[in-house]
């Protein structure tokens, strides 16, 4: 079932609303998903990405019910990622021979997983695909947008920007327009996207930001990959990244803690308290990393301008749970950010000392000396952790 984007482009995808987790299960989709997937039909007829394998033979049926499969003149693979690619083979098996327009990564990536020899036209930031009436594709490269073999693709005449997984989130939304989506969902999924997948090519992005405002495009549709069509106001979520790119942070401190016998819980909650009675407008967050979507907590840590990690020693070492969620934290690559650790011990306590010097190679600045209690929090114990917060909220 097709949707109209604007004048002879379609939406042609799958909307997933059962997909939970994404990237093996590395990511949690409380939302579901969609694969976008895009049809024109100009003089000539374009494909622009498919969608994910486990719906390749409706995809196929779909589109074949769209458009006579042998008029396709073009295949635009704006990434190789199985989510957007991986219906190409079961269409290839019909139309073997079509071209298909993609960066020299892209040929690696399509090679490398399916093995097989299409026909494959490389191309690279200024090329163009004309595509009659007047219109044309202009490609542009987004390496590491989030893989190397990223690309966008404008379309001139309809000012509609294919983007790529730039500027989507995993979000199941019928309605597909961000202006008839639910706000509150889309602009949470949308940060939490880039906060958990995209952080890390900061860099990358400031710099593709900076060459696309600079090409003075007039971008009146952004079609992305997962999630809504910014239809109205697209350049919204283009300011939004902007800011975002630019070691974003909030008013808020993040908490986040594993506990044994909830000593470690207890410091947590009077460190949150301290928080607040030192500067009562500062948001304060406390999440248990054991019961807590781990994407969920990495986006509000991503808001926060200082993070408190906690974990009790067990082997001279902290919990897994909390080293996992530190070794992802440090893959993020974050900036600008202020960090302090805390956790009760029963007998050598190394446990704070380890988060905090973790935190530092992951290019946190610390603020205070690890807090550290022997056994189970008394009285005196927690009105250390409450004044230890109220040294955190000054620094």
């Amino acid at each position: 079932m097709h949707k109209k984007i604007r004048n002879n482009v379609y939406w042609v995808g799958q909307i997933d609303t059962e997909l939970r987790q994404f990237h093996g299960s590395d990511y949690s989709t409380h939302k579901g998903s969609s694969y976008n997937s895009y049809l024109v039909k100009e003089e000539k007829t374009i494909l622009i990405d498919t969608v994910w394998k486990p719906y390749a033979d409706i995809f196929v049926k779909n589109l074949a019910g769209e458009v006579d499969l042998n008029s396709i003149d073009a295949i635009v693979v704006n990434h190789g990622e199985v989510d957007h690619s991986g219906s190409l083979p079961r269409l290839m098996e019909l139309i073997p021979d079509v071209p298909i327009y993609c960066t020299a990564k892209a040929v690696d990536s399509l090679t490398g997983q399916y093995h097989q020899k299409w026909n494959f036209h490389t191309v690279k930031t200024g090329d163009s695909l004309d595509i009659g009436n007047g219109k044309k594709l202009v490609f542009v490269e987004m390496t590491m947008l989030h893989w190397p073999d990223s690309m966008a693709t404008y379309m001139t005449g309809d000012n509609i920007l294919f983007s790529n997984d730039a500027f989507g989130q995993h979000y199941a939304t019928s309605t597909l327009f961000n202006d008839l989506a639910d706000q509150c969902v889309l602009e949470y999924e949308a940060l939490k996207y880039f906060a958990n997948i995209l952080t890390p090519f900061n860099a990358f992005l400031k710099r593709k930001l900076a060459e696309i405002i600079a090409l003075n495009l007039p971008i009146d549709i952004i079609a992305t990959s997962h999630g809504v069509v910014w239809r109205d106001n697209p350049m919204q979520i283009v300011e939004k990244y902007a800011a975002w790119c630019d070691d974003y942070q909030e008013n808020q401190v993040t908490i986040f803690y594993d506990t044994m016998w909830d000593g470690t819980r207890t410091l947590a909650d009077n460190i949150a308290a301290g928080i607040v009675e030192a500067d009562p407008t500062v948001t304060v967050k406390v999440y248990n990393l054991a019961k807590t979507d781990k994407n969920d907590v990495m986006t509000e840590v991503f808001k926060s301008k200082l993070i408190v990690a906690g974990s009790p020693t067990v082997v001279n070492d902290m919990l897994g749970s909390v080293a996992g969620f530190l070794h992802f934290l440090k893959e993020l690559k974050m900036k600008g950010k202020k960090a302090a650790t805390f956790g009760c011990y029963g007998w050598t306590g190394e446990a704070p000392k380890k988060m905090a010097e973790y935190l530092e190679k992951a290019g946190f600045s610390l603020v205070d000396e690890p807090l550290r209690n022997n056994w189970n929090p008394d009285g005196d114990a927690c009105e250390s952790a409450r004044e230890f917060g109220r040294r955190l909220a000054k620094a």
